[in-house]
């Protein structure tokens, strides 16, 4: 009596296929990078609603990717680029790159972000070497993201203009 090899060799096909493909398709129950920072006891919202993708290393540092680059206000406006990088630690987020910061008329790199541990209601931006303390209460829900800075320095000066010339 002869073995035949051929429905064994298909079932084993298919049984392959089957697990590569599980193993190719993204698991639905990956934390989103909103889930991952409070774990670090960091407000989840500090990125805006636009998060595409992100990666996080077993050293901490990240990568996040936005559906595009944007402007979010808060009690300062923020730009984000498309692509932030830096890398998160338990309670800070340090080398980072990618936000920046407009106050009064100038933009600059946010550098660092940090939390008090045990929590507090601040939260601490390094810009440069000037540390500026927020409510944390801004980082309660992810802000959505706006294409132009409404605000900026063209608006400022718009709204002056016009309050100078109707008089």
């Amino acid at each position: 009596m002869a073995f035949n090899l051929k429905p064994h060799l298909c079932l084993l096909v298919f049984y392959l296929y089957t697990i590569s493909i599980s193993a190719i398709k993204p698991s639905d129950d990956a934390p989103t990078v909103y889930e991952i920072l409070p774990k670090f006891e960091l407000p989840g919202s500090l990125l805006p609603d636009s998060v595409k993708s992100y990666s996080l290393s077993s050293d901490g540092s990240f990568v996040v990717e936005l559906e595009k680059p944007c402007y979010v206000q808060f009690d300062y406006l923020v730009y984000y680029k498309k692509r932030i990088i830096g890398t998160l630690k338990y309670g800070s987020i340090t080398n980072l790159e990618g936000i920046h910061v407009q106050r009064f008329f100038l933009w600059s790199d946010v550098d660092e972000i940090r939390v008090d541990l045990p929590p507090s209601d601040s939260i601490y931006f390094r810009v440069g070497f000037i540390n500026k303390k927020l409510d944390v209460d801004q980082f309660k829900t992810a802000h959505s993201c706006h294409d132009k800075a409404s605000g900026s320095c063209t608006q400022s000066w718009k709204s002056v203009l016009q309050v100078w010339f109707s008089n």
